[in-house]
């Protein structure tokens, strides 16, 4: 699984950098993905944080 975020779309609310600082940070008030290619044994979280993100800026694939 591959994860990224659609900076248009992200409002920083934090919930996804919240959860998973291995994979998300802040940076200029925006959520950026840190690890693109998601572990497997992260696949679950990740699928959560994008199905919470209120701005649906977290893509995966």
């Amino acid at each position: 699984m591959k994860v990224s975020i659609d900076a248009d779309l992200c409002t920083g609310c934090e919930l996804c950098t919240d959860s998973l600082p291995e994979i998300f940070e802040m940076k200029d008030d925006l959520a950026i993905v840190i690890q693109t290619d998601v572990p497997a044994d992260k696949e679950a979280e990740v699928q959560e944080a994008t199905d919470d993100c209120p701005a649906e800026a977290i893509i995966v694939e």
